[in-house]
């Protein structure tokens, strides 16, 4: 006997094994003690091992590869825990590969693998194995037994011999590697069970492998059970449905209505419906199909399905995220509003790295004709989306935005699911245009039904009275625009993220009308080969003289009626005319309709250059005070509201205070007279209450108001100067009225702040807290001191930004 050769017992006899044999490299299988099992050779190297060992005795040392999708192993790739066993037969195929039945000897560990030119080749040493049995081994035998059969049971791939034999051993160890062998499991948990030497930890191992085998054994019956009951209910709603496809055809039913419920049942089958919509959609093909087919029923549930059909519940188009070129698509459809380009391109920037909309809702609010409606357009086609519209100007009914029920006759969807239908698209751009428009009255309140629409927190599950089923509008990019915020409610007005839009300035007005519509317009009325165009002082003549507004859609209007007369010309004449200039303006507009509101009048006591925000963008007020021979009343004209007559009231009361030298006989003597020209026009708020103050004290004192000074701002008792509202539209009017300085209150310089660029480069803003700095910035002082007996005015604390 060499020194590497060992004996193992083997049913009561000492069978000698030799310590160095060929290696067999096995994929997915691991051979225990005891098994006896066919396995097929096919790699050059395993057929070379087997032939090696059947030329020494017939024995194989057996072991599972580490890497089951290796051709070739090497032996770093083999386990070290293996099972000699002895090939009782070996058939040789017409392929070169070879069948052979093996059965397991001995567990081993392969303290040393050797490859060799053929085959690898292994020296082995038994396992000292621990079987000692105790009454836990004796528990553990019987849980495992009995585990056992109802793994048999469950799994029909163990034939139930093998319960039978495995049942009828008595010696434990040969037990537990019988049920290890026949354990479908993968083979790092069989490796594991081949190497445990103690029988105790071993059958500890089986028990609990065996615990979880049939929790998966038991959920695979479930699932089979359920397959089997749904199959079974197919082919029995199939044998119904012909049946009942009988009995229609001997009753005289005709075949259309049995190809509508089909093609139906067809559409939802294949259409990308959410099961809810998905189930309830076969639902109602089901009463359709037990309706008459000219039932009014019927038809409500015809176009009900059809709606649900129609929906893009999966349909989302491919976005174009691209920064660049959003900007340079932004750039071409509008000029200037930096502001507002650059908050979408950091809307769009923050998708693009996230893929979410972020919860945000944008509302764009600004005077009417600069561009908001046409920005959301331009926004839709630069992302490649959809754009849809819906103006909700006087929309009064709730059941416009979530849709009729069903019970009422000509009863459908809100208009956000059928713009969504006619979109096609999940994502696409949605624009509710003129938000501050909407009403309420005995239908419901609009506004708050969009607070769900509007609610990132809300909008994934939006459900339509029409529809009863959840609809997903998390993807729709919202856009809002508005001309006032006044009138939108708190609680939606919460929702969305204002970007406001100034008016345009003069400058950018002429820009716009030469670069856009001019262009645009003679296109669209058929004379864009007319040479001689637009010169610049017609833009401007019409800027100036033919149109008030803070936006250029009156503009655009103005110089397509230009185009229209050219036309009328070349139509005429056979020929276009010279190019409009000025003076020729008048010719085809006629006279003209504004007098341009610019100060260029020496500067005046009592009167004041004031602002005011309309719904059309800013305006300027000319605030006049007089003083005429009466007995001491205060007389308020202009058409001014209430807010408005108060302010007027504490201006006064704070200029008699300040000018305590004019005695009251004056005043007894005296009237004051208030008016704000263009009385037809109703006025109102406290921003004109520095302005009034103003022109009461320059009356007082005798001293002439500064015209390049516009002002705004709430004036107190005590004479502090609180914040107001609409900067950026008065600073648009104080600049189209000429005027270089502007005059705000500090509460208010966050808003100037947010300016555009070009607006406060136009103009030197004065940030103010008392009325002192005011009348200092105002009123043309004498040269002579910066604090004089005759005006009583303190150095201005004023500060420049």
């Amino acid at each position: 006997m060499n020194t590497t050769d060992f004996i193992v017992e083997r049913d009561g006899e000492d069978l000698l094994l030799p310590g160095s044999l060929p290696v067999l490299p096995l994929r997915d299988v691991v051979v225990f003690p005891y098994m006896v099992t066919p396995l097929l050779v096919g790699r050059p190297r395993s057929v070379a091992a087997v032939e090696a060992a059947m030329e020494r005795q017939k024995y194989l040392c057996v072991v599972a590869q580490t890497e089951p999708e290796t051709e070739e192993p090497t032996v770093d790739e083999l386990y070290t825990d293996g099972t000699v066993v002895k090939v009782l037969q070996i058939i040789r195929t017409p392929d070169d590969t070879l069948k052979i039945l093996v059965e397991g000897v001995a567990r081993v560990t392969a303290y040393e693998i050797m490859a060799g030119e053929s085959y690898h080749e292994a020296l082995v040493e038994p396992v000292v194995e621990d079987l000692t049995t105790s009454t836990e081994t004796e528990a553990l035998s019987r849980s495992i037994k009995e585990r056992f059969k109802e793994y048999v049971r469950l799994n029909k791939r163990l034939p139930d011999e093998v319960l039978l034999s495995v049942l009828n051993m008595e010696e434990i160890g040969r037990m537990a590697d019988s049920i290890s062998a026949y354990i479908l499991g993968k083979v790092p948990l069989k490796q594991e069970l081949l190497g445990e030497a103690s029988l105790l930890h071993r059958l500890r191992n089986i028990n609990q492998v065996l615990a979880n085998e049939l929790e998966i054994l038991k959920v695979e019956q479930r699932i089979d059970q359920e397959v089997q009951s749904q199959v079974h209910k197919n082919q029995r709603d199939f044998y119904l449905n012909e049946q009942l496809r009988a009995i229609r055809k001997e009753l005289g039913y005709t075949t259309d209505e049995d190809s509508e419920i089909e093609e139906y049942s067809t559409k939802v089958e294949k259409s990308e419906l959410s099961d809810e919509a998905r189930e309830i959609a076969r639902r109602e093909i089901s009463r359709l199909d037990r309706m008459p087919p000219m039932s009014p029923e019927a038809s409500v549930v015809r176009n009900y399905l059809d709606t649900l059909l129609a929906l893009p519940w999966k349909e989302k188009s491919k976005d174009r995220l691209d920064t660049k070129l959003v900007k340079k698509r932004l750039d071409a459809d509008h000029y200037g509003l930096e502001k507002v380009k650059e908050r979408i391109l950091e809307f769009l920037a923050v998708y693009k790295m996230t893929k979410t909309m972020q919860g945000t809702i944008l509302c764009l609010v600004g005077p009417p004709g600069v561009g908001k409606t046409s920005l959301g357009r331009s926004i839709a086609e630069s992302m490649n989306r959809e754009f849809v519209r819906i103006s909700l100007g006087g929309v009064r009914d709730e059941a416009e935005i979530r849709g009729h029920r069903r019970t009422y006759i000509g009863s459908k969807p809100g208009r956000i699911i059928e713009s969504l239908r006619k979109a096609g698209t999940r994502n696409p751009v949605f624009l509710l245009d003129e938000i501050d428009k909407m009403g309420n009255d005995f239908r419901g309140d609009p506004a708050s039904a969009l607070l769900e629409v509007l609610d990132p927190e809300q909008n994934s599950s939006f459900s339509d009275h029409y529809l009863e089923v959840e609809f997903d509008l998390s993807n729709v990019m919202f856009i809002t625009t508005a001309n006032s915020l006044h009138t939108i409610p708190a609680a939606l007005e919460d929702r969305m993220e204002v970007i406001r839009i100034p008016g345009y300035l003069e400058h950018e007005k002429l820009i716009i009308a030469e670069r856009f519509l001019a262009p645009r317009q003679m296109k669209r009325n058929g004379v864009d080969q007319w040479k001689g165009g637009f010169k610049k002082t017609a833009i401007q003549e019409i800027i100036d003289h033919y149109t008030r507004e803070s936006g250029v859609r009156n503009l655009e209007r103005e110089i397509a009626g230009i185009c229209r007369k050219v036309a009328k010309s070349k139509a005429e004449t056979g020929r276009f005319p010279t190019a409009v200039t000025g003076k020729g303006v008048e010719k085809y507009l006629g006279m003209a309709k504004f007098r341009r509101r610019v100060v260029d009048r020496n500067p005046e006591v009592g009167v004041v250059l004031g602002l005011a925000w309309t719904m059309a963008g800013g305006e300027i007020l000319e605030v006049e005070v007089a003083a005429v021979p009466g007995s001491g009343k205060v007389t308020i004209t202009g058409n001014l509201k209430e807010v408005m007559k108060e302010s007027a009231e504490t201006a006064l009361s704070f200029s008699r205070g300040l000018c305590r030298e004019m005695s009251g006989e004056w005043f007894k003597e005296n009237q004051i007279h208030i008016h704000i020209p263009e009385g037809a026009i109703p006025k109102d708020g406290p921003s004109a209450g520095i302005a009034m103050a103003t022109a009461m004290v320059s009356l007082l004192r005798n001293i002439p108001v500064r015209t390049d000074v516009a002002m705004t701002g709430e004036v107190t008792l005590r004479g502090k100067v609180l914040p107001i509202g609409g900067l950026p539209e008065k600073a648009v009017a104080a600049i189209r009225a000429g005027s270089t300085h502007l005059i705000i209150p500090r509460d208010n310089e966050r808003d100037f702040r947010e300016l555009a660029p070009e607006i406060r480069d136009h103009l030197t803003v004065h940030l103010v807290e008392e009325m002192d700095q005011v009348l200092e910035l105002a009123l043309v002082l004498p040269k002579k001191s910066k604090r004089t007996k005759s005006t009583g005015i303190k150095k201005s604390r004023k500060r420049k930004s």
